[in-house]
């Protein structure tokens, strides 16, 4: 042998089993050894000695339809192989009904996964698939009415605060924000956020302009349109999203109004393909896919090696940066 021990020593080192009395010079050893002639432990005596495959299930309800999925999968497959777990990946759709939602989580379920990722592709309150809870679990994005899973969400609240306060630093005092339609709870927070923000710099919350719609370009133009158009309109748009913030843009063209000289404008989410690429490009305030997908994996492994309260659930909130960039100026008139 490489390292001068037997061959049980050289399993029970790569096969990290504790009770076995060997010297930490002799591990070191061994390893070392192992990495130079390319040998590993022995996965599949692994999964069959702890009852345990290493494979984790990521349900994406939408999300690899949507232009974070990405960031979601990638954290979560970076958590998982650096503690030495396979992610799997199905995607299943939001609009199929709970039956074939439920087939999805099945189908993975039938490949003996050690447990669930499962992600929505907005922050909101899920419907959970009845069979989810047949192996350890955490939701992505989401939360349960009854809170039996552990989650992990965006502080949208805190993002808002973040995003207002950009506009409130650089000089503004009249600030709108339009907001989505839907009944989601990035909704209400960011309203929440928003009007809470100006109270506490002074300013009326409750009095400030807001204008909803969908939550997509068009949307956004037809909600800045109208902003823009009342009397004494504000310097400062908060958007409730990156793709509103682009049909403010438009709004604030056909009116004349230049970005940042007359109008001001923070949006929500960090799009890259949108923020990056308007001019001037967008501040805007990052949703941490790619964190929220890394610490579900790894709250999801404490949970099945025993590690910490990986096993208890409740909601974690991870906050939401703001990216600088050209689209915030102080106001001209303010």
């Amino acid at each position: 042998m490489a390292a001068g021990v037997s061959a049980t020593t050289v399993s029970h080192v790569l096969n990290d089993v504790t009770y076995a009395r060997i010297s930490p010079e002799t591990r070191t050893k061994v390893k070392a050894a192992a990495e130079q002639l390319g040998y590993g432990p022995n996965r599949v005596a692994q999964a069959l000695r702890n009852r345990r495959t290493g494979v984790l299930g990521l349900v994406s309800e939408d999300v690899a339809t949507t232009p974070h999925a990405g960031r979601i999968i990638l954290g979560a497959d970076d958590a998982a192989r650096a503690r030495g777990y396979t992610l799997m990946l199905i995607n299943t759709a939001a609009s199929a009904g709970p039956q074939s939602r439920e087939g999805d989580v099945e189908a993975v379920l039938e490949r003996q996964v050690d447990g669930i990722l499962y992600a929505t592709m907005y922050h909101r309150v899920l419907d959970a698939p009845a069979n989810l809870g047949k192996v350890p679990a955490v939701l992505v994005d989401a939360v349960t009415a009854d809170g039996r899973f552990p989650s992990v969400v965006p502080d949208e609240y805190g993002g808002a605060r973040t995003a207002v306060r950009a506009l409130l630093d650089a000089g503004h005092t009249r600030i709108g924000f339009i907001n989505n339609v839907q009944d989601v709870p990035s909704t209400s927070e960011r309203l929440r956020g928003f009007r809470d923000t100006l109270t506490a710099a002074g300013l009326d919350g409750g009095l400030a302009p807001v204008e909803a719609s969908s939550s997509d370009a068009a949307g956004g133009y037809a909600a800045a349109a109208r902003i823009l158009r009342r009397g004494h309109p504000p310097s400062g748009l908060f958007c409730y999203n990156d793709q509103m913030a682009m049909g403010a843009y438009r709004a604030a063209a056909e009116l004349g109004l230049s970005i940042p000289g007359d109008l001001s404008v923070v949006g929500f989410d960090d799009q890259e393909l949108v923020a990056g690429s308007l001019f001037p490009g967008l501040t805007t305030v990052a949703l941490p896919h790619y964190g929220m997908g890394a610490w579900a994996a790894n709250h999801l492994i404490d949970a099945l090696e025993g590690a910490g309260d990986g096993s208890s659930a409740g909601t974690t909130v991870l906050e939401c940066p703001l990216v600088t960039r050209a689209s915030v100026a102080a106001p001209r008139n303010p």
